[in-house]
């Protein structure tokens, strides 16, 4: 079995990728490593800082062994928004809850504007002995007009995919994966290993 250091911490992506990659052993950063950075202007800026600084701190790690590691930097694209909150996704609304986190990014849209938006994700793997690999995936869709669904984790429960009438929120998580913009960098990531 491939094993796989996840260069986060974030419980909603923990459980997407175990879903996403069942065949791998997924491990993550300790509570006690340092916040990893985000500070780049593109989220493959952002999926390389998270990638090298786990690559730093596995280095020194004598007795850890993995197969590779692996980042991951997404969010949620609103063209009324001219593209936030974007690489501040995880940023956007502090101290707010989920549910109030997706109300007040509703607020924000102008009566009458366009609700089209995207979920982006890019990944970053590295294993040992090659050079960092990317790879990215983006789901279209509009903005709900409330949040709808308990599923997911994010945005999801006001994010309805193109052509579709349900939310991620309203998805089952094998329906979705399908789908989503981590779904299909996963993918990606999954023929260049050969684990399809």
């Amino acid at each position: 079995m491939i094993r796989i250091l996840l260069a986060s911490r974030n419980v909603g992506k923990l459980k997407e990728f175990k879903s996403l990659l069942p065949e791998v052993e997924l491990l993550t950063l300790p509570s006690d490593v340092d916040e990893i950075p985000e500070t780049g202007t593109f989220f493959e800026e952002n999926a390389r800082q998270k990638l090298i600084a786990a690559q730093v701190w596995f280095m020194k790690q004598p007795t850890l062994s993995v197969d590779g590691i692996l980042s991951d930097d997404s969010g949620l694209c609103v063209d009324a928004l001219w593209g936030a909150p974007g690489v501040l996704t995880a940023q956007f609304g502090p101290g707010l809850s989920a549910y109030e986190r997706n109300i007040k990014l509703l607020t924000l849209i102008a009566t009458g504007a366009s609700r089209s938006a995207r979920y982006v994700c890019v990944l970053a793997w590295w294993q040992p002995s090659q050079s960092i690999k990317i790879f990215s995936g983006v789901a279209e869709g509009i903005l709900a007009d409330k949040p709808r669904g308990q599923n997911g984790f994010g945005y999801d429960p006001i994010f309805q995919p193109c052509t579709l009438e349900k939310t991620f929120g309203e998805m089952k998580d094998i329906e979705k994966n399908r789908l989503s913009h981590r779904g299909l960098a996963t993918l990606a990531l999954r023929q260049y290993l050969g684990i399809l």
